[in-house]
């Protein structure tokens, strides 16, 4: 292997180190079910997998790793820290009371700003990474064939220029002013700042659709009924309701998580979303998201989850993808995003006592 595939490969360490998912695409006989006879999917799922979403692309249309190689991966010891690139330091119990972090930040990485955000206990990259039909996946996304997502559309590489010009670094100065005192800012209102910052959608597409694993707060929880399905998802309590047999509803009525009507085709629960805001849960997409995603029963422990993005205004072609998620006995707790949250008023706040240095000094 060269060195590039060399950095990708110490990922797969954990994987082989640590017991993997192992999925087969037959289905048992024996798979609990419904009074309906429909299966059952209710039920607790830890979805946390260090299986990327996108394929390195030092690997190109290697979607699976060999024996040969899963055996090299497994000569190679390592920790979650050097995988990842998490210091030591970063482990440290933090103490209190505390200092406030220096001027330009503690020198940390991460979250934050680099003025000391959260330090690993936080994280949960899960434990292991997952096989289906015994085979070590590369990558979440199948297709296109290299495991990434399409190119961009020329208005989406267009729209994302004009977002990125709006999300310079933090310099320390009201930036927005410096050719226009009256131009508007990035912190002029709560509305204008993310909803994962405003704690009313979690980051990363968590809830989706289609729902994808995070830094974080990955647990799923499916309650069944015989007309509805619900989707609790552990990130800012977000609540997909799952409407079966039913048409969408008019095109003018418009969600963050858009509007999901579901059918079975036979063992597997297949949910069709549309209906999205134009700032939908998944990155990048618009309010022309299509989500199909499928929900098989694989055994009494663990369910396959595949999906199909498609958004012609952002992507030149739809992409797919599939990962498992196992079953679990720990809890749904209630995620308090704002409780003692005074960071968000402080940005605001923040951004006036810039822009009075800039009015000020002119």
């Amino acid at each position: 292997m060269g060195s590039r595939r060399g950095l990708w490969v110490g990922l797969w360490l954990v994987t082989l180190g640590v017991s993997v998912p192992l999925v087969y695409a037959q289905t048992p006989t024996d798979l609990p079910r419904r009074p309906d006879g429909r299966p059952d999917l209710s039920g607790t799922y830890d979805i946390a997998t260090l299986t990327p979403l996108q394929r390195p692309t030092a690997l190109g249309d290697q979607r699976v790793l060999t024996e040969e190689e899963a055996a090299e991966l497994a000569s190679r010891a390592s920790s979650l820290e050097r995988i990842f690139n998490i210091p030591d330091e970063r482990n440290v119990e933090s103490g209190a009371p505390r200092e406030a972090p220096p001027v330009g930040g503690d020198g940390s990485s991460g979250a934050a700003g680099n003025v000391g955000g959260y330090n690993s206990f936080w994280m949960d990259f899960g434990q292991a990474g997952f096989r289906i039909d015994g085979e070590y996946r590369t990558s979440i996304i199948i297709d296109p064939p290299n495991g990434r997502r399409p190119p961009l559309t020329a208005s989406a590489r267009e729209r994302m220029a004009a977002l990125g010009a709006r999300a310079r670094p933090n310099t320390g100065t009201a930036w927005w002013l410096e050719d226009d005192p009256n131009a508007p800012g990035p912190y002029d209102h709560p509305e204008q700042r993310p909803h994962a910052e405003r704690c009313l959608m979690g980051f990363g597409s968590t809830a989706g659709p289609p729902m994808l694993p995070v830094l974080y707060n990955n647990l799923k929880r499916i309650v069944q009924s015989d007309d509805t399905v619900m989707i609790l998802v552990e990130m800012v309590h977000d609540a997909r309701i799952v409407r079966m047999n039913q048409e969408h509803v008019s095109s003018e009525i418009r969600t963050w998580l858009g509007d999901s009507v579901g059918h079975w085709e036979g063992d597997t629960l297949v949910v069709d979303t549309t209906n999205f805001r134009d700032s939908p849960s998944l990155g990048q997409a618009s309010s022309n998201l299509h989500v199909v995603e499928r929900f098989t029963r694989i055994d009494a422990d663990t369910l396959l989850y595949a999906f199909t993005v498609e958004d012609p205004t952002v992507w030149e072609a739809p992409w797919s993808g599939e990962y498992v998620w196992p079953a679990t006995e720990t809890k749904v707790y209630e995620y308090a995003c704002h409780e003692a949250n005074y960071s968000f008023g402080g940005i605001l706040r923040g951004a006036r006592v810039l822009e009075a240095d800039v009015l000020e000094g002119r």
